[in-house]
């Protein structure tokens, strides 16, 4: 099964004869491959580096790899797939549930491996063509909202909103410019429920801000108060 394009995959496994079979196995199938063997060191290369998928195994010291993928998981959608001998359903579903895109238990086959590999990269180009539509992918100053997820970017790095914060955000994005009172994005957002003080938006506004500032965003050059009236987008 080679493949045309070299894809990058990064191996964090803190055995070092484990990371030399994934990246001999992974090599002969035609991707590149690098290694880390703790989940700090696999933070900070995935900070510095593009990967299309990693493979994280859960048992390692200090950061285990279910920390790290809830870590990865607030800067990062790379595919993960979770390596371990633990067997047990529960440790299954906790991975899935911090956002691992799926199991693989040891020792396994070299090639149910790639197979789980090659499936999780088709899954993820498919997601990826999928926010092109630009029918339920809104952009602007480098964030992105994207409808079908229900989730929003600032330059490609995940914003962890509350659902009032992305409502507020999704409402803006659609007409930037447009001056949205706070009446406005309450009756918009709220839904009709019985909200008597205004600055709940402004409250849920700064959190949103600061949001997007953490992730290097000029966030109230992007979101910009309209002093007695409300809120637009530049």
């Amino acid at each position: 099964m080679m493949m045309e394009d070299k894809r990058m995959v990064l191996i964090v496994d803190d055995e070092k004869p484990m990371r030399q079979l994934l990246s001999i196995c992974l090599r002969q199938a035609g991707y590149s491959a690098d290694q880390v063997s703790s989940g700090e060191e696999a933070i900070a290369a995935l900070q510095s580096k593009p990967y299309e998928l990693i493979l994280l195994d859960v048992m390692m010291p200090t950061l285990d790899g279910w920390e790290t993928c809830e870590k990865i998981r607030q800067f990062s959608n790379v595919p993960i797939i979770m390596l371990t001998a633990r067997e047990q359903t529960s440790d299954k579903v906790k991975g899935l549930a911090l956002g691992a895109d799926d199991y693989v238990t040891k020792p396994f086959d070299q090639e149910e491996l790639l197979a789980r590999v090659h499936a999780v990269l088709r899954r993820s180009e498919s997601k990826n063509q999928e926010t092109m539509n630009p029918d339920h992918l809104l952009n602007h100053q480098g964030i992105t909202v994207d409808s079908h997820r229900h989730e929003a970017f600032f330059e490609n790095q995940l914003l962890i909103l509350t659902p009032k914060e992305y409502g507020i955000l999704h409402i803006l994005m659609k007409s930037p410019g447009r001056v949205f009172s706070r009446e406005d994005l309450l009756a918009l957002i709220w839904e009709g429920q019985d909200i008597e003080d205004e600055r709940t938006v402004d409250t849920h506004v700064k959190n949103l801000r600061e949001k997007l500032r953490a992730k290097g965003a000029p966030a109230h050059d992007i979101i910009k108060t309209v002093w007695g009236v409300g809120y637009k987008l530049q």
